[in-house]
């Protein structure tokens, strides 16, 4: 029954942390990496920055849900 609820919640938390990472704004792409773009700095504002801590505390909710179920399953 618990390894069962702590499926439920990774599997949860798995859908959830990949809809925030696809949800976030992509910068340049491939081209930012070899200097295409003379962007150097931007700051995270409004539902992006709501979005990015959403994604870290999604993260690690998840990686605690996985370490619990190795440890109770």
């Amino acid at each position: 029954m618990r390894s069962t609820i702590l499926a439920v919640a990774m599997i949860a938390f798995a859908v959830l942390l990949s809809v925030t990472i696809l949800l976030q704004q992509r910068g340049t792409g491939l081209g930012g990496a070899f200097g295409g773009e003379g962007n150097v700095f931007r700051t995270k504002r409004g539902l992006e920055k709501g979005l990015f801590y959403a994604t870290i505390a999604i993260g690690c909710l998840f990686v605690g849900t996985a370490i619990l179920n190795l440890f109770l399953a």
